[in-house]
C-alpha cells in the first residue's frame, strides 16, 4: 500500500482537519447517512439446508462517507467509545471498542469497526497518529492483510490508503432470475459473507484520527483479482492458520482490488457445483483477473484428473467471454520430504495438468507448485516445520493440543507464498504488475525471508472453536 497524497484532495483537507476538536462528552452513536431511495430486498433463497438467515441489505454508499475520532466537522461523523455497530448505523464491532480522546482513537488491544454496506468495493483511507509511538496493522473482513506494519512516531501523522471488496451469497443469473452461494454451515456469519465492512485495527498501540470509506463506482472503479480455490487459498478467519490469497492484497496499492472467494474444502467440481464460480461470472468485467487453483481436494473426487481437466478448461473459456483474464496458478506443495532434503510431490498429476491446460489454451501460468519446491528446500526441512501448521500444545490462545498439519500453512508460509505469486505476476508480465507496492522487492523463492525476523500481530477469537482443526472444517 501506499501514502495517499493524489486523488480526492479535499477529502483529505476534511480529514486533516475533522480531528482538531475533540468533544469529552459523546452524544448518541451516530447513523450511517442513509441514500437517497429504499433498499431492495433481499433476493430469494434457494433451498439450504441448514438454512441461512437472510439479512437486510444496506442503502448505498452515494458519497465518501467520513469518520473523526471525537467531535467530526466538514461533514465528517463523530466517534466516541460508545459508537457501537449494529445493521442500521457503523460503530465499534465484535465487542471491542478504544479509547477516544483528544482527537485519537486508540487502544492496546486490537479492535474493530464495521459498517453496514452492500456488496461492492470501497476505498478506505485512514490518517494515522496518536500521543504516542505506534506501530499498525490492519485487516479487513476475514483477516485479509491490507496495510502491514505502519509505523508513526509520537505526534506525527501518516495517510494510507487500500482497496477492499465486499460480497454476499445472493447474485443474480444471466436470465434474471435470482440465485445464491450454496454456503456451507460453517460459514453463515462469516466476515466474508455479510452486508457490513469490516476493519481491524492491530499492532502496537493501534492509533487514528480519522477514515474515510468511498464506494468504487463509476469512474472510481477497480479492476479485480477474483480467486477461486481452496483452503491453501481462502480468507482464513481463525489464528495461527492463514492463506496466500488473505495474504495477496498487503502487496497491491490502490486500483485493483482482491475478491478472495476461495472456500475451504473446495475441489473445481464442488466449486463449480456450489453456484460459487457462477457467482464470479455474475460480477466480473472485462478487463478484470480470475485466479484458479485447485488440485488437493480433487485427488479425493472420483475419476478426479479427468473432471479436473474438463472443468478448469471450461473455467478459461467463461472467463475470456466475459472479456476477463483467466491466470492458472499450480497447487504448492504439501510438507513432505525425502532423505535427501528433496521434496516429495504428493499432487500426482495435477500440477502438469494445470501447466499443459494453460499451454493448451495460451494461459498466464503462475507455477506455485514450481516455486514452493524451490522454497520449501531452500528453507529446509526444519525451516519448512515453521511455514505450516506446525504448532506446540500452548503456542497460541485456544491451541491446546499440538497440531501437526503438512498441507495448510500458518501466516508466515502464507505470506511467504504470496510473495511467490506476486514473483510469479512479475513474471507472466500481467497488466496488473502496475498495481503491485513497489515499495516491495520481487522475490527469490531460492531465498526466502527468515522466519526469525517474521511477525504479525494476532487476531482475536472471535467465536469458540477448536484452533487445533482446520477453520471450514465443517463441508457440508
Amino acid at each position: 500500500m501506499r501514502s495517499f497524497v493524489g486523488s480526492l484532495p479535499a477529502l483529505s483537507l476534511v480529514i486533516a482537519l475533522s480531528f482538531a476538536h475533540a468533544q469529552t462528552t459523546p452524544p448518541a452513536a451516530p447513523p450511517v447517512p442513509a441514500s437517497q431511495g429504499s433498499s431492495a430486498p433481499a433476493a430469494p433463497l434457494r433451498a439450504v439446508q441448514p438454512q441461512q438467515p437472510t439479512l437486510p441489505v444496506p442503502p448505498a454508499l452515494k458519497r465518501p462517507v467520513i469518520f473523526a475520532c471525537g467531535l467530526g466537522k466538514n461533514g465528517a461523523l463523530s466517534l466516541y467509545a460508545n459508537t457501537l455497530y449494529s445493521e442500521n448505523s457503523a460503530g465499534w464491532d465484535l465487542n471491542t471498542a478504544p479509547k477516544v480522546a483528544n482527537g485519537t482513537c486508540s487502544s492496546s488491544t486490537p479492535f474493530f469497526f464495521s459498517i453496514p454496506v452492500p456488496e461492492g468495493n470501497y476505498r478506505v483511507q485512514i490518517l494515522f497518529g496518536g500521543p504516542a509511538d505506534s506501530v499498525v496493522t490492519v485487516r479487513a473482513e476475514a483477516r485479509r492483510l491490507m496495510l502491514e506494519k505502519i509505523d508513526v512516531k509520537a505526534n506525527a501523522t501518516v495517510l494510507k490508503i487500500f482497496d477492499v471488496n465486499v460480497r454476499v451469497p445472493e447474485f443474480t443469473n444471466p436470465d434474471g432470475t435470482p440465485n445464491r452461494v450454496r454456503l456451507k454451515s460453517r460459514e453463515f456469519g462469516n466476515l466474508d459473507w455479510d452486508n457490513k465492512l469490516t476493519i481491524e485495527f492491530n499492532g502496537t498501540n493501534p492509533s487514528f484520527h480519522a477514515f474515510s470509506i468511498t464506494p468504487l463506482t463509476g469512474s472510481r472503479v477497480d479492476e479485480v483479482i477474483y480467486l477461486a480455490g481452496d483452503s491453501t487459498m481462502v480468507d482464513q478467519d481463525v489464528e495461527p492458520w492463514a492463506s496466500w490469497g488473505q495474504m495477496l492484497p498487503r502487496f497491491f496499492r490502490t486500483g485493483v482490488v482482491v475478491a478472495n472467494n476461495a472456500e475451504s474444502g473446495e475441489s473445481a467440481s464442488s466449486f463449480l457445483g456450489e453456484q460459487r464460480f457462477a457467482k464470479i461470472m455474475s460480477v466480473i468485467k472485462p478487463g478484470d483477473v480470475f485466479f484458479v487453483q485447485f488440485a488437493h481436494n480433487d485427488q479425493k473426487v472420483p475419476n478426479g484428473l479427468p473432471n479436473y481437466t474438463r472443468i478448469m478448461t471450461e473455467f478459461v473459456k467463461q472467463v475470456r467471454a466475459k472479456g476477463a483474464i483467466p491466470v492458472i496458478v499450480t497447487s504448492m506443495n504439501r510438507d513432505s520430504f525425502d532423505a535427501d532434503g528433496h521434496i516429495v510431490d504428493t499432487l500426482g498429476g495435477y500440477p502438469q495438468a494445470s501447466r499443459q491446460i494453460a499451454t493448451d489454451n495460451n494461459v498466464p501460468l503462475i507455477d506455485l507448485n514450481a516455486m514452493s519446491k524451490t522454497m520449501f528446500e531452500a528453507m529446509g526441512k526444519d525451516g519448512a516445520d515453521h511455514a505450516f501448521m506446525k504448532f506446540k500444545a500452548g503456542s497460541y490462545p485456544g491451541v491446546d493440543r499440538d497440531i501437526s498439519d503438512t498441507t495448510h500453512f500458518n501466516n508466515f508460509g502464507a505470506y511467504e507464498l504470496a510473495r511467490c505469486v506476486v514473483h510469479g505476476i512479475r513474471q507472466n508480465k500481467l497488466a496488473l504488475s502496475v498495481f503491485l507496492d513497489s515499495t516491495i522487492p520481487d522475490f527469490d523463492p531460492a531465498h526466502p525471508d527468515a522466519f526469525a525476523t517474521f511477525s504479525l500481530p494476532y487476531t482475536p477469537l472471535q467465536k469458540k472453536e477448536d484452533v487445533t482443526q482446520i477453520p471450514q472444517a465443517n463441508l457440508k
